[in-house]
């Protein structure tokens, strides 16, 4: 990957104004009118992305005491999720935001509700699977929504590749905080609680996301899908390995955690590789580049890869910590440039749906290999289950290479190019 040097010489600046450099491109965006209302209010509520499959987990097997069960609801929402998530999408992008996100809210609220009730009355291990899996397919997508409103105000501007990294450090954000509080609230506090602080944060963030009228998108007439969605940066194949990869090292590190005696140790490793991602997603942000988006995206995705690959190795708590934030440093500029692509090969007024495809493909992963890494766990432990994630982005990352002629697009429709 190749930063575009600045001309402007640094001497005679002062320390902070140095320091200061990399925010400008932050500072900018969030200038527009209203548009930290709609970032801010997105990011609360899409913190059951983070925490909604693993609390889930975490209630089910502090119930029944089994992991293999436990995965299985989850991947059974994981999976409902991402066959319903570009249905929703395209229903935002011809009918509006708002009254998509008000259904979908009030039908995940109910199968919340419905979940926690059905766990805590001890109902047979069968009975989880249908809220699971309703609860799973209506949480609301604002992570596609969030980065489609700001398709919409910078529209043709190099500022867009600011606003998708700065998403995206929001994403890792929720993976730095959701995973340690929903595994204390879990653990120290009561099984549901995770799952139930989940669910009132998507509410009130979804409420207040829907509420800001002023930035939404108006509903587009529809236009027949691109055929350039359906391969390439989209090719389900890659993002369901990657889905796969990231569950499997939630659960691996859990089952590691607990393995040493500190389970609730385990979301503060899991928030530490989100830091380490978000702090790469930071520093991709805010410089501009002279490769190609295809290129970064195989680079970053193959860095991943490498460093998941050392985690089964890792002979404690303490050096699995360190080398995790390391290994964090590559995924948010993977997934920004995923969804650079995605929305560079979108036709007008089908952007929500063609980036819907990122999270339905990962969806799909992590439902599938929550499911197979529970059984692992329970059959091998934690090292085995990390010895999977690794070959699931191998794979992942062999697909990419192989097929790295088939990322290509137009350089004009590209806005990450900065």
């Amino acid at each position: 990957m190749t930063r575009v040097d600045d001309a402007e010489s640094t001497v005679g600046r002062s320390p902070l104004s140095l320091l200061a450099r990399p925010l400008r491109p932050y500072a900018d965006i969030f200038r527009i009118p209203g548009a930290w209302r709609f970032s801010v209010a997105g990011l609360i509520g899409r913190m059951p992305m983070s925490m909604f499959g693993l609390g889930t987990v975490l209630l089910i097997s502090a119930s029944t005491g089994r992991y293999g069960m436990a995965g299985a609801v989850s991947a059974a929402g994981s999976l409902t999720y991402a066959f319903s998530s570009p249905l929703t999408a395209r229903l935002a992008d011809s009918r509006g935001q708002r009254p998509v996100l008000l259904v979908t809210l009030a039908v995940f609220a109910a199968a919340t509700a419905a979940l926690i009730a059905a766990v805590l009355l001890k109902a047979p291990t069968w009975v989880f699977f249908a809220p699971g899996a309703i609860a799973g397919g209506s949480m609301p997508s604002l992570s596609a929504m969030v980065r489609v409103r700001w398709s919409v105000l910078l529209a043709g501007s190099p500022r867009l590749h600011a606003a998708f990294s700065f998403e995206s450090v929001a994403d890792e954000f929720c993976f730095i905080v959701g995973p340690a509080a929903v595994t204390l609230l879990a653990t120290e506090v009561f099984p549901a609680a995770g799952v139930g602080v989940a669910a009132l944060l998507c509410l009130a963030g979804t409420l207040w996301f829907a509420a800001e009228r002023r930035t939404e998108p108006p509903p587009a007439r529809r236009a027949p899908m691109p055929r350039g969605v359906h391969r390439g940066a989209a090719a389900p194949g890659l993002f369901v390995l990657l889905g796969a990869m990231f569950v499997s090292i939630d659960l691996s590190t859990i089952s590691f955690a607990q393995h040493f005696g500190h389970k609730p140790l385990a979301g503060f490793i899991l928030g530490t590789y989100a830091l380490g991602s978000a702090t790469g997603g930071f520093w991709y942000g805010s410089r501009q580049w002279r490769s190609s988006v295809q290129n970064r995206f195989a680079v970053a995705l193959t860095l991943t890869v490498i460093g998941v690959a050392t985690f089964w190795a890792q002979p404690n708590l303490v050096t699995l910590t360190c080398c995790i934030y390391v290994c964090g440093l590559t995924i948010a500029p993977t997934l920004i440039a995923g969804f650079s692509l995605l929305e560079a090969q979108a036709q007008p007024g089908r952007s929500t749906e063609a980036m819907a495809w990122l999270s339905s493909g990962i969806g799909v992963g992590l439902a599938g290999g929550s499911s197979v890494v529970g059984f692992i766990l329970d059959a091998h432990g934690p090292r085995v289950g990390y010895a999977f994630a690794a070959s699931c982005g191998a794979a992942s990352a062999a697909i990419c290479l192989l097929g790295l002629r088939r990322l290509r697009v137009d350089p004009a429709q590209a806005t990450d190019q900065g």
